[in-house]
């Protein structure tokens, strides 16, 4: 018997209270103490130790009378209808048993040693009661078993009653370990992970604790093209192979999502290299997944703290460090392994404070936007523009798009964005039309917005504020961001253009390219790769070759197409020979504010433009 947190596990129960109560019925006002040979019984009427033997009878959990000494003056019916039920010789008396011997033979560990003790004080009256849970190992297994005991009269004889609650500590612990763990992988969740990870951190004479942030390249579209069912099944069998692939001093958890942890304990930077690879080499051996096997990748994060004692570095710290670390990976390319360093930090601080700012930059009119004028090139005339934001910052100056849609993206703030371009540009087109100037305007759309299903709204909304015909109005996206999610662009799409509205497709050969996805979306506009326009010196028959198949396979499905990025004379010739409907790029001109275009547009053609897109 191995007595457990003696004193600090309160299990006590209304029905616990009441049967030391009823021991305590020759204690009344008025009343002696009982015999101290409380054994004894006599015939007639009854006499004091036989009415204490009657209340221990009564009692439903097994109880004991014991001396100072621990000698078991008493046993219960309880307590031997129990000693049969276990089957266990060592909790069955002789006469003039031992109560604390018996103790030390069921388990003679520290906590029985102080349970025992703390027995003798309550003897001695220096307690006024005991009460400790306690481990029972049995032949039919683990009992838990709740102590409580009381002191009954002056020559110091206690009552010892034992409740078994191994339903309420098996419940407990059940729900202890559900608030610990994942229940999908039954690996340690977040919570856990952290106290586990400072945990180690601050223990004395440590190793190096390196943390692994892992995140599952291509989940994503195995969730949404097998089902979350299927998912499920992948994440518990990349919960196996990490476990597998790890040491064992090593802790594997999961954040969340696709997201996994690996604490290394006493683990150096060489060392969580080492283990880094091994877990994406047994990420890259394929998955079986809904009867079919599907490969995938891991991007990985490293960060380590020195060995040494206690340290001021948090959980919290290790695991931001070897996130950014991860993201850095994939970055990088995915599938690949990164170590943190303080440029990853300062980094993200940066994209932090940039976020911030350009919460307030569209609500203060921060944001401007330039036009880059689109000519149609079997006219030679610029037939409309595209819409380009730029960041009037009030301290660095005008910022380009790459300098804050990236961290736009990563901050949900895209949606905001594309509002505010979109009744922009709408205006100004507006305005542009009403003083003779019929332009078409091209606005960039983000996958995030059309994954928010707000697109067509958005778009009605700024038609209608601005009063433009939808016809003078693109929507433009990036091949990649369509192929996100191809039906949801699709469907939208389609509702543009039986509005009126045109939609083109951005970037389109660019690596991405698909002849169902052309077929599939609603498109008149294929705006081909600057890639494949700005070829590279000495490769102008290939480019050649790729413009003249998109522009033949665009003409095929009646979609008109677009060269952008152009910058040199020749460069233009080829997409105007090749049969490119439309031209843009810095050769032809750069992007300009709104009130420099009349200008620009009065050099260069001498006259509006009379066609459009």
């Amino acid at each position: 018997m191995s007595a457990v947190d003696v004193g600090t596990v309160s299990t006590e129960t209304d029905e616990d209270r009441s049967d030391l109560a009823g021991v305590r019925v020759g204690r009344g006002p008025g009343e002696h103490d009982l015999p101290l040979d409380v054994r004894r019984r006599v015939d007639g009427p009854a006499q004091p130790a036989v009415v204490v033997e009657a209340v221990l009878d009564a009692l439903p959990s097994p109880t004991l009378l014991i001396d100072a000494g621990g000698t078991v003056l008493l046993a219960n019916t309880a307590w031997e209808r129990a000693a049969d039920v276990l089957g266990d010789d060592r909790v069955r008396f002789g006469v003039d048993g031992d109560y604390f011997a018996m103790a030390r033979r069921l388990n003679g560990d520290d906590n029985t040693s102080t349970l025992v003790d703390q027995l003798r004080e309550l003897s001695r009256g220096e307690r006024s009661s005991v009460q400790a849970d306690y481990a029972l190992e049995l032949p039919t297994g683990i009992r838990w078993i709740h102590l409580q005991a009381s002191r009954v009269d002056q020559a110091g004889q206690v009552v010892v009653t034992h409740t078994d609650v191994t339903s309420r500590v098996a419940a407990e612990r059940a729900s202890d370990w559900r608030a610990r763990h994942d229940t999908l992988t039954e690996l340690p969740n977040r919570a856990h992970l952290h106290e586990l990870i400072d945990t180690e951190l601050q223990r004395q004479d440590r190793g190096p604790v390196s943390v692994l942030f892992l995140d599952i390249d291509g989940f994503k579209d195995v969730n949404d093209s097998l089902g979350h069912d299927v998912g499920d099944d992948l994440l518990r069998q990349v919960a196996a192979r990490l476990t597998g692939s790890t040491r064992a001093g090593d802790t594997v958890g999961r954040l969340g999502g696709d997201e996994f942890v690996v604490l290394c304990r006493d683990c150096d930077t060489t060392g969580a290299e080492a283990l880094a690879d091994r877990c994406r080499a047994g990420i890259d051996r394929p998955f079986e997944l809904g009867g079919r096997l599907v490969r995938l990748g891991a991007s990985i994060g490293i960060a380590t703290a020195a060995a040494s004692g206690p340290t001021r570095v948090r959980s919290t710290d290790l695991v931001r460090d070897a996130d950014l670390a991860m993201y850095a990976a994939k970055a990088a390319g995915r599938n690949r392994v990164r170590l943190f360093t303080a440029d990853l930090r300062a980094a993200a601080q940066h994209r932090a404070t940039v976020a911030s700012e350009l919460r307030d930059a569209v609500e203060d009119g921060q944001l401007v936007l330039h036009y880059q004028p689109v000519v149609h090139l079997p006219t030679g005339r610029c037939t409309g523009v595209e819409a380009l934001v730029r960041w009037q910052h009030p301290r660095r100056g005008l910022l380009a798009p790459a300098d804050f849609l990236p961290i736009a993206v990563q901050h949900d703030l895209m949606g905001v964005i594309a509002r505010w371009v979109l009744h922009t540009a709408t205006r100004q087109t507006a305005a542009w039309a009403a003083a003779g100037l019929n332009l078409v305007t091209a606005v960039n759309i983000s996958a995030n917005h059309v994954a928010a299903g707000t697109l067509v709204a958005d778009v009605q909304e700024a038609l209608t504020d601005s009063g433009l015909p939808p016809e003078q109005l693109v929507v433009e996206m990036a091949e990649r961001s369509v192929a996100e999610d191809v039906e949801r662009a699709a469907a939208q799409f389609a509702e543009l253009r039986r509005s009126g509205v045109e939609v083109s497709i951005d970037d389109f050969g660019g690596g991405f390219s698909s002849l169902g996805q052309l077929v599939a979306m609603p498109t008149g506009l294929l705006k081909i790769d600057r890639s494949l326009v700005a070829y590279p010196e000495g490769r102008r028959s290939q480019a050649a070759a790729a413009i003249a198949a998109v522009v033949a396979l665009a003409g095929a499905c009646g979609v008109r197409t677009h060269a952008g990025g152009v910058e040199t004379a020749e460069q233009l010739e080829l997409a105007t020979e090749l049969g490119c409907t439309f031209a843009q790029g810095f050769h032809l001109a750069r992007p300009m504010p709104a009130e420099d275009l009349t200008g620009w547009l009065a050099g260069y053609a001498g006259q509006p433009a009379t066609a459009l897109f």
